[in-house]
């Protein structure tokens, strides 16, 4: 019997994220997605307009009938939440479907580059910190963990040598898993690499015994649903017992190939990666 997650996250039409990326490659990876949408867009919102049908008021008729059905779920996983409500029907689902033997892997999607996404209110911001701390697998962008750490970004960024900005990132990856999750996977950091002063963009995954950098060469540029596809690959091998360092490294594999695809073929940011055809490297 294929093994299950629960993928909480909206559904957008155009732009490869959330649900699109989740169910298409989790499904690939042997793994069975089951969709709770915390909306449905038109096209993601980084384009200029978009229609957006908010299912905060339905994600409780998932969980009822969801719980009628007696199911169990080998993982959970969040991605984008956009309201303290949303946050409080996602810990009622956990109340009644995060048993022993599950997973909950928490995408906590609140902003990049140094900026919070508008809609982050604080007291979205302490919620969406609450129901990090529960989660076993927990994949902040550097933007993401200083936010949850409360960190200054900008002093981040100014740790421009490798080995210095590892280990700061790592320390706090470290003050968030003393207070919950067992590891943190710290995702799209930029760097100089030390050998030959090559850019370089990299995911650090931290427990408390060990850190682990999985890096590839910066082509440039950045695409919608990276993180998305990251997290969901995370939580597909998670659910078929791979090694998370093994899957954390395939996951970057992937996404490289899919991003210098879409940089050769001048695709735009909001439209996502061509990463299809690359699917087949998710099979095992």
């Amino acid at each position: 019997m294929a093994k299950k997650i629960a993928v909480i996250n909206d559904l957008s039409s155009f732009g490869h994220c959330s649900l699109t990326a989740a169910i298409s490659t989790i499904s690939v990876m042997g793994v069975q997605p089951c969709p709770l949408p915390t909306a449905i867009l038109s096209a993601q919102t980084g384009y200029p307009s978009y229609y957006c049908d908010d299912y905060t008021g339905k994600m409780e008729y998932f969980r009822q009938e969801w719980e009628k059905m007696g199911l169990r779920f080998d993982g959970i996983y969040t991605g984008f939440v956009a309201s303290e409500e949303q946050i409080r029907h996602i810990f009622r689902f956990l109340d009644t479907f995060y048993k022993e033997g599950t997973f909950l892997l928490v995408d906590p999607v609140m902003g990049d580059n140094g900026n919070v996404y508008k809609l982050f209110t604080k007291g979205l911001l302490l919620r969406m910190r609450e129901l990090a701390m529960r989660a076993n697998v927990l994949t902040p962008n550097l933007t993401e963990l200083c936010l949850l750490t409360e960190t200054d970004f900008a002093e981040i960024q100014e740790l421009k040598e490798e080995k210095v900005l590892l280990k700061a990132i790592g320390e706090l990856a470290r003050d968030l898993i003393r207070s919950g999750p067992e590891i943190v996977v710290v995702t799209g950091i930029r760097f100089c690499g030390r050998k030959n002063g090559e850019q370089m963009i990299g995911n650090l995954a931290v427990n408390k015994s060990e850190g682990k950098l999985s890096a590839f060469p910066y082509i440039g540029g950045s695409f919608s649903g990276t993180g998305d596809l990251f997290a969901s690959i995370l939580s597909g091998g998670i659910a078929r017992g791979d090694d998370i360092f093994q899957v954390m490294d395939l996951a970057g594999e992937f996404i490289e190939k899919a991003m210098k695809d879409s940089v050769a073929e001048h695709v735009e940011r909001n439209d996502g990666t061509n990463y299809e055809k690359y699917l087949g490297l998710l099979i095992k």
